[in-house]
């Protein structure tokens, strides 16, 4: 399993990025996706994950609302959009084939400050 997720940046709060998770190595398609995250000093914190097909999706409370996540088979890519970003959405993203992350791979930076 190879995991490289991109994407990240310095936002201003409110602001919004586009996070995408290049996938290889394994049958993207048969395996439902998450996003994971970890800020600085703390553990893997559930994000939010994705079934096969894409049809059902389901969000932690804290991003519910304002992160969007999504596949597309055919690029073997997963994404998630973030809106109304906040200070304390501010840590390394990882994408994973499971909850916690066990596989996670490369993660990308989002730092949310004025």
């Amino acid at each position: 399993v190879q995991l490289q997720a991109s994407g990240g940046g310095l936002v201003q709060p409110g602001g919004s990025l586009r996070l995408s998770c290049a996938a290889s190595g394994f049958t993207f398609s048969r395996f439902w996706m998450y996003w994971v995250r970890q800020a600085p000093g703390k553990g893997i914190e559930y994000v939010s994950a994705i079934n096969t097909g894409g049809a059902s999706t389901y969000y932690a409370d804290s991003v519910k609302g304002r992160f969007t996540i999504s596949r597309d088979n055919a690029k073997n890519t997963l994404y998630l959009q973030m809106n109304s970003l906040r200070s304390e959405d501010t840590a390394v993203y990882y994408c994973s084939t499971d909850s916690t992350g066990t596989d996670r791979g490369q993660g990308t930076q989002v730092t949310v400050s004025s």
